[in-house]
């Protein structure tokens, strides 16, 4: 175990992303000397994505890991301590709050910002990892944009499945639902709205099996799926795949301390970042399922550093 004291902050950001560095910008900007604890990737889900084109300010593509450097580094550039560290167990009930890391080091701290983000749920085959951020996607709000013309396929049956499917349809020619069951969990209205589109069709009772591509340049060239009726398997010439089974918030640690909608997502007052513990505001993907964009989790870390500042000084 570490002996180390524990260590004090006026304000302690758990997770790092675009919701937790620009939360480090303002609170270090407001000489609140905040402490930022990475967590397990440093910099979340951006890391993963190649090409940025939607985030305000680049008319030229960004890639998503040096956007994230980036804003570390003007954290960092304004005042922020990082520290390369995962928080195993937070006390919210005392005060000062505590958080325990895996090294063992202890933290106490006058307000608590949480941008632990998200993981898109993913089919975890080997080839889908193989052409992750090459043609195969989680996010069809930041990707669909490169399949101008082209023929995609969908792996989902709920909401966020139906939507990205009907949203596709605005630059693929072609785009393919792939559903493991015969029927879908998504609302009767956008099944109704998916149905209608003549561009969309849905393959029942399947499962991807293989994504199947090439090296140089790797890019997806179709899929291998398996009807899990009749065992058949069958290949699709696709150019994109887009997997939309959901995503799991990573919220397991404030379990039984904040309060969390159905799914897990932190949930916080109206117009706020303040969770139902004062001083303990959250910010992006950790409670935002509907918009999920790199630009508005940044806005929230903006909010929930103002937000911080001024319960600081109450």
């Amino acid at each position: 175990m570490n002996q180390n004291p524990s260590k004090h902050t006026k304000v302690l950001i758990i997770g790092s992303g675009p919701a937790g560095y620009t939360a480090a910008v303002y609170a270090a900007r407001a000489m609140l000397k905040p402490v930022m604890i990475s967590g397990m990737e440093p910099g979340g889900q951006l890391t993963t994505t190649t090409d940025v084109e939607n985030y305000p300010g680049f008319a030229k593509v960004i890639q998503g890991p040096w956007l994230m450097e980036e804003m570390r580094d003007q954290a960092k550039a304004v005042g922020t301590e990082m520290i390369e560290d995962h928080i195993s167990s937070v006390n919210l009930k005392s005060k000062p709050f505590e958080a325990i890391a895996e090294s063992g080091q202890k933290y106490t701290a006058d307000s608590i910002i949480i941008s632990t983000g998200a993981q898109a749920r993913w089919l975890n085959i080997e080839s889908e990892q193989k052409y992750r951020g090459f043609g195969v996607s989680a996010c069809a709000t930041c990707d669909g944009f490169f399949f101008k013309e082209k023929t995609v396929a969908v792996v989902g049956g709920g909401n966020a499945a139906v939507e990205e499917a009907i949203f596709l349809t605005k630059f693929a020619s072609k785009v393919k639902l792939i559903h493991r069951r015969n029927s879908l969990r998504a609302e009767k209205m956008l099944q109704s709205k998916l149905m209608a589109n003549k561009k969309i069709e849905i393959i029942w009772d399947s499962i991807v099996e293989e994504v199947i591509g090439d090296n140089e340049p790797k890019n997806v060239k179709g899929l291998k799926i398996k009807n899990v009726k009749t065992n058949k398997i069958e290949e699709l010439k696709i150019d994109g795949l887009f997997i939309a089974i959901g995503h799991d918030p990573a919220t397991q640690l404030f379990k039984d301390q904040l309060n969390m909608d159905k799914e897990g997502y932190l949930t916080t007052k109206p117009d706020s970042t303040e969770t139902n513990i004062p001083g303990v505001f959250a910010a992006g993907d950790v409670k935002d399922k509907v918009f999920r964009q790199a630009v508005t989790a940044a806005g929230m870390g903006c909010m929930a550093a103002l937000e911080a500042e001024k319960f600081l000084s109450q």
